[in-house]
């Protein structure tokens, strides 16, 4: 029940921060300052994936396929990775919300999935990305965490019994 209930809130924040952006940071491109011009939100439209990866004119079907087929790899291996420890019971859900939001734009957004927080400083800049991103970056992160310390416990355990 909790892995739904964290996917389900990881879908709706990005869906309504998404809707927001699209509604109030018109025209395309120009940043509205948020902190300084450290963190700025500026309406972006990526019709590739993460970080500007383009494949051409089939970018957005390539992208919400390979979208399901890792949905649908998480969702297999649940019940295995969540076992593992709190971090990646908490890890896995985040990762499949935040791919659910990013396949939501690609399914109803001809010009591809909306990406708005715009942070660096001056021209130095990070790619624009949007909530749903940064949930498949920390859930990922977690899960690398999770996967590292049973690794460190499976060591210490073929060391004990040695």
């Amino acid at each position: 029940m909790t892995f739904w209930v964290i996917v389900l809130v990881v879908v709706v924040i990005d869906f309504i921060t998404k809707s927001l952006a699209v509604e109030h940071l018109t025209p395309r491109h120009i940043p509205h300052r948020i902190i300084g011009d450290v963190v700025r939100f500026t309406l972006a439209y990526n019709p590739g994936a993460a970080f500007g990866m383009h494949l051409g004119p089939g970018s957005r079907w390539i992208f919400a396929t390979l979208a399901v087929v890792i949905v649908s790899v998480l969702l297999k291996a649940t019940a295995e990775l969540t076992r593992l420890s709190k971090l990646a019971a908490i890890g896995v859900p985040i990762v499949v919300g935040g791919a659910i939001g990013n396949l939501v734009d690609r399914i109803r957004m001809r010009e591809g999935v909306v990406d708005f927080i715009d942070i660096g400083i001056g021209n130095t800049r990070f790619w624009t990305f949007n909530v749903a991103d940064s949930a498949v970056t920390i859930g990922a992160v977690c899960l690398i965490l999770a996967l590292w310390e049973q690794d460190k416990l499976q060591q210490a355990a073929a060391r004990d019994a040695a």
